[in-house]
């Protein structure tokens, strides 16, 4: 029979009143032998009681820590050696960390990420822990990196060690989502979260008597994305963070008519009224939580408060846009809908099944400010999360533009019915490729991905003499999708296909930027730059993708040289930016603010088009926004 490695008695017994942690023990077995049966863990010296064997061992299977290889019979899994990594304490022995996947890795260079990643999942990193492979972050970066996250309170470092703090474990919650990442690996990586609070929540629950499953739910939903660090300086007592939105969870429009007043709750709850008051407001205006609270007003004295992006919400706003969609969309062939009618559609709907029906003067008030907020979350909704990360963003989609033509729809539209009309005009006209465009900007608009390439696959063959301009947008999509290698296999076809553009090396030279290949993407840009030494755009692409790589020195050298070249060219108000953002990151102040005011000068002179338009005034504004900033901390 095979021998046996059993842990120590440090592991079996903890001292004092520690108790045992046979999740930790449970791995340390499987992750030290070559598989145990359950007498192993059941019998001397084991000897966990049977009960408990049997929940931990089902826990453990169900997050895939462990495998059930035959009746009996169980063995490690690699994410089982993970966890295990996290639960053990090397001490005197070399650590061993956890890196971040290969999608998360491989879909750019987010530093902070990457570190937010690391100081998740390992108990603590040192500075060295990120400069080494896997991640070989750069000096340079990873001190910007750090500085921004702990002023962001999302690490803290003592003892030159850094370490995850409460609003970090939020932020990473929130990362999870930015990747491709499949849904049980998010629910399993968010487990680890709600794991930390089961034990305060459920005596809260306890103590307060909490007992329906859906108050605890909307309760958990909060607590899990609500930082108490950000307010504990002030609200000292975490429990009365805990009955603040306990109220909000228990007066929800789902429990109407039922209903606990504040001075009722106060007083059940043992809170001061002044205290609820304060703190709701605060909550409903977003001063201090990234949470956006809906508050529907029942006369006299009654507020029920709902969440965005939440059940109900989302609810109200699918019917909400599909009445305003079909307002607007008929329109077009002469039917108008009254404002007030189009409110009474929208009530009538919600409340045959959304909202309980004594609710409908309540929502004929709510609604007019409701729409206003939908319209705002139109225009914002592609905002992304920092200057340089909004300036590639529109980079790119400009470049886009260079190889397809973008329509003019408005997207605010629901998205069934404008691509029935879309597919009706095309077949009004099958030759006749704007429509064909327009049913391709309103997928990538909902997402619809695969259903992109598989439309750009029939239009090629309607439309061979667009055949580069579709590839790239095929390209294009599979870069959205993560899929750059895919992209990038897209563009070697078409170079051997036509030699003769060199336009396609250029886009060949980004999408090496993208795969972090920068000595092959300098190499194919400066190539070109020697056969046509007069072209702005290629000093263009390569200052850009010096910037890409934060050599801000040299990518300002090259944006310097296509103003030389061509002050005239359709891009320049792009190159005006991009240098602004060099100076900026380089720390020149009055070059930054220079170039920032010729850009935003060119961007009202050059751009017709609104939406373009309002984007870049946006990274303008963002970047004045960053150099206030350095300003004020010199």
């Amino acid at each position: 029979m095979e021998k046996i490695n059993f842990p120590s008695q440090e592991i079996l017994n903890p001292r004092k009143l520690a108790k045992k942690n046979y999740e930790h023990i449970i791995l340390w077995m499987l992750y030290n032998n070559e598989g145990c049966e359950w007498a192993n863990f059941s019998k001397e010296p084991m000897s966990i009681p049977e009960a408990t064997l049997s929940r931990y061992l089902g826990i453990l299977n169900k997050k895939r820590f462990i495998e059930k290889v035959s009746r009996g019979y169980y063995q490690i899994t690699p994410e089982g050696k993970k966890r295990f990594h996290e639960l053990s304490k090397y001490k005197g022995k070399r650590r061993k960390l956890n890196y971040p996947p290969k999608v998360i890795l491989k879909s750019g260079r987010d530093y902070d990420k990457w570190i937010l990643w690391m100081v998740y999942n390992n108990e603590y990193c040192r500075r060295s822990d990120f400069i080494k492979e896997p991640l070989s972050i750069n000096q340079n970066a990873l001190s910007k990196n750090l500085r921004y996250l702990i002023e962001s309170k999302f690490i803290l470092k003592t003892d030159n060690l850094y370490k995850i703090t409460q609003s970090g474990k939020i932020e990473y919650s929130k990362m999870l989502h930015d990747y491709a990442l499949d849904r049980q690996t998010i629910l399993e990586e968010e487990s680890k979260r709600i794991d930390e609070i089961t034990l305060k929540t459920t005596e809260f629950f306890e103590e307060y008597k909490v007992n329906d499953k859906e108050v605890k739910f909307r309760f958990l939903n909060k607590v899990l994305r609500l930082d108490y660090s950000k307010v504990k300086t002030i609200l000292t007592n975490e429990y009365d963070f805990y009955k603040i939105l306990l109220f909000i969870s228990i007066n929800h429009p789902d429990f109407y008519p039922n209903y606990l007043s504040l001075e009722k709750f106060s007083n059940l709850y043992l809170i001061k009224r002044k205290i609820l008051d304060y703190w709701i407001d605060e909550i409903l205006t977003g001063k201090i939580f990234d949470l956006k609270l809906h508050r529907l007003e029942v006369p006299p004295d009654k507020y029920y408060y709902f969440e965005a992006n939440q059940k109900l919400e989302k609810m109200l706003r699918a019917i909400s846009t599909d009445h305003i969609t079909k307002s607007k969309y008929l329109q077009k062939f002469g039917y108008y809908n009254e404002h007030e009618l189009l409110l009474e559609n929208i009530i009538n709907e919600s409340c045959e099944g959304l909202f309980h029906e004594d609710l409908i003067e309540s929502l004929r008030e709510f609604l007019p400010g409701y729409i206003r907020y939908l319209a705002y979350k139109i225009e914002t909704k592609k905002r992304l999360m920092n200057t340089y990360d909004k300036l590639e963003g529109i980079i790119w989609q400009d470049m886009e533009s260079i190889v397809y033509s973008q329509g003019s729809v408005t997207l605010e539209d629901q998205y069934q019915e404008i691509l029935k009309e879309t597919e009706r005009v095309i077949a009004l006209d099958p030759l006749d490729d704007d429509p064909y465009n327009e049913k391709v900007r309103i997928l990538i608009y909902y997402n619809q991905y695969t259903k992109v390439l598989e439309f750009l696959d029939e239009m090629i063959q309607l439309f061979p003499e667009k055949e580069i301009s579709l590839q790239m947008k095929k390209a294009s999509i599979l870069k959205m999708k993560k899929d750059v290698k895919g992209g990038m296999n897209i563009i070697e076809k078409l170079i051997k296909k036509h030699p003769e553009n060199p336009d396609l090396l250029n886009y060949k030279s980004f999408w090496l930027k993208y795969l972090g290949k920068k000595k092959e993407a300098i190499q194919i840009i400066q190539q070109l730059i020697e056969d046509n030494p007069k072209n702005a755009l290629y000093y263009d692409t390569l200052g850009e993708i010096l910037l890409y790589f934060e050599d801000f020195k040299q990518a300002s050298t090259k944006f310097l040289k296509v103003i030389l070249l061509d002050k005239d060219s359709w891009f320049i108000y792009q190159t005006y930016i991009k240098l602004a953002s060099c100076y900026l990151a380089l720390e020149e102040h009055d070059l930054a603010e220079k170039n920032l005011k010729m850009g935003t000068k060119l961007i009202h002179e050059k751009i017709k088009d609104v939406e373009t338009k309002q984007n870049w005034l946006t990274i303008a504004n963002l970047l004045r926004a960053d150099m206030m900033e350095q300003r004020n901390e010199l």
